[in-house]
């Protein structure tokens, strides 16, 4: 268990540190904002990348939802754990530089407790959401599940899917190419992919439940605990809330794209 562990803690932040050097040398006009952002950014999607595909692996390996076990599961917890950590480290370090981008470097000279504070208030939910997943999460998978639903688990890391398609849009972004039709298309791919496997997944896992059990889907809530459905809901309407900001800007551009393009069919 400590190796897997060991693994992630050097895996995750090296990576991210390898990243910051290449593209550093790379794009020689980038400021270390555009670098860092990147950077979290690449990292971000090689990890979801690797919770998607061991989702996969394990969900189709799974016939019981309650009771198949696969080796998978608690390895890769243990493996993706740090990366919980480092990403708020990453996270912070984005955060900083482009307030020093946005300042002409004239705030923020330095790391002190007041950037910390600006981070966590401008991130907050980012933040609580990655801290339950170290704090609360990981405990419960690793130690009081009793062995059972590595299925469910294995859907919650495929709602990571998503994840490599929102870093792509901002990259693209920092290339320049926001009104490229890549970006549209990466936009679209977006919120199919957030609502398919951030949204309905919960509606699938309950599905999968009912068949198990011969149960219709509207009466499986009704027969499992609180605790779970209560842990459903709580993951799931931070999603909900993501989605529709995410429709919401899609809409701004789209009203945007339109409006700029009217005068020329004129």
């Amino acid at each position: 268990m400590l190796s897997i562990l060991a693994c992630g803690m050097v895996f995750f932040p090296g990576l991210f540190y390898g990243l910051r050097k290449v593209l550093k040398s790379a794009f020689t006009h980038w400021s270390d904002a555009d670098v860092v952002v990147v950077s979290e950014r690449l990292v971000s999607s090689v990890h979801a990348s690797l919770a998607t595909v061991s989702g996969v692996l394990v969900v189709n390996t799974c016939r019981d939802v309650m009771n198949d076990r696969h080796w998978l599961v608690n390895s890769f917890v243990l493996f993706g754990a740090p990366y919980m950590a480092y990403d708020l480290y990453a996270m912070y370090l984005s955060h900083y530089h482009q307030q020093r981008l946005i300042n002409n470097s004239t705030a923020h000279q330095n790391h002190s407790l007041q950037t910390v504070k600006a981070f966590l208030s401008k991130e907050r939910l980012l933040v609580f959401h990655h801290m339950a997943l170290l704090l609360v999460f990981m405990p419960i998978v690793l130690f009081f599940r009793r062995d059972l639903g590595d299925f469910f688990i294995a859907c919650f890391w495929m709602t990571e899917f998503s994840t490599p398609f929102v870093s792509l849009g901002k990259i693209l972004i920092q290339l320049g190419l926001e009104n490229s039709k890549l970006h549209w298309i990466n936009g679209v791919m977006v919120l199919c992919s957030f609502f398919t496997c951030r949204i309905l997944l919960f509606p699938y896992m309950y599905w999968m439940y009912g068949q198990q059990f011969d149960l219709p889907l509207h009466s499986v809530p009704f027969h499992l605990p609180l605790h779970c459905n209560v842990g459903n809901l709580s993951i799931m309407v931070p999603q909900v809330y993501w989605f529709i900001l995410l429709v919401k800007k899609a809409h701004r551009l789209y009203r945007r794209k339109v409006k700029v393009q009217g005068p020329k069919h004129e």
